[in-house]
């Protein structure tokens, strides 16, 4: 639970839910013991704070009836234990002081503290932000009246407005004048005898062009204290006056003439704003890298903008010869020129009249847009920077200078990790919020639309330029409809500002832009590599775009420099954006065939080398390696079903245990359906299983193909199998082979041989022969070091174990699956370690393990396990007496299951004896017999004895039933 004193008293369940805390003495008691948490508060404290000091007699009884109601309270919101303990000394509240948020806050306060005195003052905004977001109004807000609650509350609000002052300070020292100087005068005048206040708002005006306004808060100061207190401004006040009268230009007016005004918020870059004035404050020479659109001249002038120095900003797109980068700089500067008369010794050189003028000026020079004169500004900064020493330039490029001295700052795409509620706060969807709102008026993102809103996001890379573009189309388009014209982007988004630069108008113009200062050879190899999805690492490239490895690596070296091309971990990637303006290039050039073909070659190739290692130490390594690639296989896939379908089968069937152990199966369905109607009934030669395995991709999402696919298994019984996937998916939807066949001869074929005859021994009743193969199993997997091998093993030993063992035994087969990202396997053993938790009792803990198995099973989209974490819920239903609730949950259960499958047999067979259960409680005997002998049916179309004869043993409860009903004790 949760409690909260910071504003009303609160208290929420573990669930979220607000729990009501009941009247106004029963508040006042609970207030004053979360102000004392963790510690013992004496009775005749308690009866002070709630009675006063004169507190009428019977006082201390009245108490004691109080904390017995707060007792019954707590425990009827959900909390085991006896929360509020009682001893010689007093009352002790016993919980977590994180759980109360004034404890939380006086934490994180002195957390933010320290921190902003070790100069740390980002990380001190970040805590004392979070400190003072804990406050929902005054504090004590609904006890306030309570004799304790007067002094608390002011000592409280003491603290607060403390932290308050402590968080400006740090936003100061992070240059956040102008929000400042609009936030601050509230505080002020809420509390205007604070000083150290008054100074922090005489800072952020001057800080932002304000100074004449920053001298008259300090003559309001005067007076106020003059008036009120009798008294003068502090020696602390009156040192930020004198500092305000004897200094020069402020920040903003040093930038005034120089740095663009800008008409929009800054939105989601705070964490590059902070590494971009932490690098100009240590280095003379950054430059911001990064595709068009990506916001490299706002970030920018948001950094120049705080800047103490004089700014100057040019803009250098408008040039067509670097040769008058000089003179755009002496433009800017405001350098006089020599006028009509010629100086006598001579014109002066342009860059000498530049040094003359930066000469003893501490400046910082913006040049923007440095790309296409890329060369001469290199050399421009060069010449600059050494005879200028108090000279900083700051530089925005799609390609770096390449001086030495230059420090990169490459800007990446506003982050779109996660989804859900937290989306609401990604940059990139504020941003949209914020310029969709401008042109319609009202528009809001809330949970019902922030996902829509994520995934165009997501589309248009997080550029912000196609942000802002798509959301000016919210002029005149619903948010659904901007989402379905996507796939034409560069003619949606083709409006834009007029008053922009041609370049920035539109999609279009900008990825242009970049593509017209490409050599011939780069723009060739940037339209090839459109064929890789995803990215692709430096070998792939070279093999599939060629013809050389060395000239591709010099290639995508520059393709790199000049932000066509994003290079990390090593990949190369680019924007989606990028890659389809790229790609109608590839399109006209006709090769884009010939590519295709190859990349999918290579890609069947890296498939088919991974495979073996899929099933031992490094399978987790080479899993990685395949999840790189999953956007290159599903392209080689989508393009392989129409081209190539004999390719298709085999880099389906190499991928098929890549597939098994990530949950994929359903994503590659449509493939294989696609290929099987291309090829037909009939396997091609040699390609049997191949054939099966994309059986069974297909059969993954419609059932109509699973009769054939039981068929084409048990063709493939006794053979020995180059996927040893097969032999998995034999027993999993065929159940264990009954034919002995040939010894497998590796290891990890006769580990599984092992687990086979396990669960053959299971179904037959013989434990201690089944056991024994499970240890051979595991200790056969271990060998290999197979995650997928050891975790199933010791999913069956837990069935062996008493309590404690099965709870080892299944913990370490949940943490290998969770490791794997094997989610189907990770959602049936949770429904497992559900299962014998209820088997000992713990119903409400069983009941919180089949929910989270439930949301995996969502995520992986898996209806079969996602039936027995349901069966579980009606099972605790059932024990618990809730039998509607069981019956409408096996019900569902049932309708999910329907699959011709061991593991869905198994399932149905369970759900069946539940509603079987059900019907014997309400002495429903036609019912009950009905249920069971289904059930039998479904234990013995699998050969499983132990349900059979749990099948057989119910109906005869059933016959046994007379005229006094059901004998139903035990079961």
């Amino acid at each position: 639970m949760r409690f909260g004193v910071l504003g009303a008293l609160g208290v929420w369940s573990a669930d979220g839910e607000t729990v009501a805390a009941g009247g106004p003495q029963l508040r006042a008691l609970l207030a004053m013991l979360l102000l004392n948490v963790g510690r013992t508060v004496d009775v005749r404290r308690l009866v002070e704070g709630l009675y006063g000091p004169q507190a009428p007699s019977g006082a201390a009884h009245a108490l004691q009836s109080q904390v017995s109601r707060l007792r019954r309270r707590l425990g009827a919101a959900g909390e085991t234990g006896d929360l509020l303990q009682y001893g010689p000394a007093g009352y002790r509240l016993l919980v977590d002081p994180d759980d109360v948020d004034v404890h939380r806050f006086e934490r994180l306060a002195g957390e933010g503290r320290h921190v902003l005195a070790a100069g740390d003052h980002a990380g001190a905004a970040r805590l004392l932000g979070e400190a003072l977001g804990l406050w929902r109004g005054p504090a004590l807000a609904d006890v306030i009246d309570a004799p304790f609650a007067g002094e608390q509350a002011a000592r409280l609000e003491e603290l607060r407005i403390a932290v308050l002052e402590d968080l400006v300070e740090a936003r100061l020292a992070r240059g956040e004048y102008r929000d400042l100087a609009a936030e601050l005068p509230e505080s002020v005048a809420a509390h205007p005898l604070r000083e150290r206040l008054r100074g922090q708002l005489m800072r952020a005006l001057y800080g932002s062009g304000r100074k004449a306004e920053a001298l008259q808060v300090f003559e309001e100061a005067r007076r106020t204290l003059a008036e009120e207190l009798g008294v003068d401004p502090s020696p602390e006040l009156g040192g930020v006056h004198v500092a305000v009268l004897r200094a020069g230009s402020s920040p903003a007016e040093a930038a005034g003439g120089g740095v663009p005004a800008q008409f929009t918020s800054f939105v989601g870059r705070d964490g590059d704003l902070e590494r971009v004035r932490a690098l100009l404050g240590e280095r003379r020479l950054v430059t911001l890298t990064g595709p068009g659109g990506v916001g490299k001249t706002r970030l920018a002038v948001e950094a120049a903008g705080r800047e103490r120095d004089e700014v100057r900003f040019v803009d250098l797109a408008p040039l067509a010869d670097g040769a008058a980068a000089p003179q755009a700089l002496i433009n800017a500067l405001g350098l006089r020129e020599a006028g009509l008369v010629p100086a006598l010794s001579g014109p002066l050189d342009p860059v000498e009249r530049l040094i003359a003028g930066l000469a003893d000026r501490r400046v910082l020079l913006v040049l923007d847009n440095c790309e296409h004169v890329v060369a001469e500004v290199a050399a421009l900064a060069r010449r600059l920077l050494a005879a200028c020493r108090d000279l900083r330039i700051l530089v925005t490029s799609r390609e770096r200078l390449g001086i030495t001295g230059e420090t990169l700052h490459p800007v990446p795409p506003l982050p779109l990790d996660g989804g859900g509620p937290e989306a609401l706060d990604h940059p990139a969807v504020r941003l949209f919020a914020d310029r969709a709102a401008a042109v319609r008026p009202g528009f809001l993102i809330d949970d019902a639309n922030v996902d829509a809103v994520l995934r165009l996001c997501r589309a248009l890379d997080g550029l912000p330029l196609a942000i802002e573009l798509a959301a000016a189309r919210m002029r005149s388009l619903t948010l659904e409809e901007v989402e379905a014209r996507l796939d034409d982007r560069f003619r949606l988004l083709s409006r834009g500002d007029r008053s922009a630069a041609h370049r920035h108008r539109t999609l279009h113009s900008v990825v242009g832009w970049s593509w017209d200062l490409l050599s011939r050879p780069e723009q060739a190899l940037a339209a090839r590599l459109t064929v890789f999805s995803g990215g692709a690492p430096l070998h792939a490239a070279a093999r599939v775009c060629g013809p050389s490895e060395g000239e591709v690596v010099e290639l995508l070296a520059d393709l790199v420099d000049k932000s066509l091309v994003e290079a990390g971990g090593g990949r190369y990637r680019m924007l989606e954006t990028v890659r389809e303006f790229c790609a109608e290039r590839l399109a006209g050039d006709g090769e884009r065939e010939r590519l295709r073909a190859a990349h999918a070659a290579y890609f069947l190739e890296s498939a088919r080398a991974a495979e073996p290692y899929l099933r031992g130490p490094d399978q987790l390594e080479w899993l990685a390696r395949l999840d790189a690639e999953r956007g290159n296989f599903h392209a080689a896939l989508h393009w392989a079903a129409g081209a190539d379908p004999v390719l298709g089968l085999r880099l389906l069937a190499a991928l098929s245990w890549q597939g098994q152990l990530r949950g994929l199966p359903g994503e590659r369905a449509a493939v294989a359906a696609g290929l099987l109607t291309t090829i037909g009934d009939e396997p091609p030669a040699g390609l049997e299983e191949e054939y099966t395995l994309c059986l069974a991709h297909a059969a993954a999402a419609d059932n109509v193909h699973d009769q054939r696919l039981r068929d084409h298994l048990e063709r493939l019984a006794d053979r020995r199998l180059r996927y040893p996937f097969l032999r998995v998916l034999r027993f999993m939807v065929n159940g264990p082979c009954h034919a002995d066949g040939e010894v497998p001869a590796d290891p990890w074929s006769q580990a599984f041989t092992r687990l086979e005859s396990g669960v053959k021994s299971l179904l037959l009743g013989e434990r201690d022969t089944a056991e024994e193969a499970f240890r051979a199993a595991l200790e056969g997997f271990r060998g290999t070091g197979d995650r997928w091998g050891v975790l199933t093993a010791l999913e069956q030993l837990a069935g062996f174990a008493d309590e404690p063992g099965f709870a080892a035994l299944m913990a370490e087969a949940i943490d290998l699956a969770g490791r794997l990202g094997a989610v189907e396997d990770l959602t049936r053993l949770l429904v497992r370690n559900a299962d014998g938790l209820a088997d000992a009792g713990r119903l409400l803990a069983a009941r919180a393990e089949y929910e989270r198995a439930i949301e995996f099973a969502r995520r992986a989209g898996t209806p079969e396990t996602q039936a027995g974490a349901q069966r579980g819920l009606a099972d605790v239903a059932r024990l618990r007496g809730d039998l509607p609730a069981a019956r409408e949950l096996y019900g569902r259960a049932l309708r999910g299951c329907g699959r011709a499958s061991m593991g869905g047999a198994l399932t149905r067979w369970r759900i069946l004896i539940g509603l079987g259960r059900i019907a014997e409680a309400e002495q429903d005997a036609g019912q009950a017999r009905l249920r069971y002998r289904q059930a039998l049916a479904a234990a013995r179309a699998y050969g499983d004895r132990p349900a059979v004869a749990a099948s057989a043993e119910a109906l005869a409860a059933v016959a046994a039933f007379n005229t006094a009903g059901f004998n139903t004790a035990g079961r």
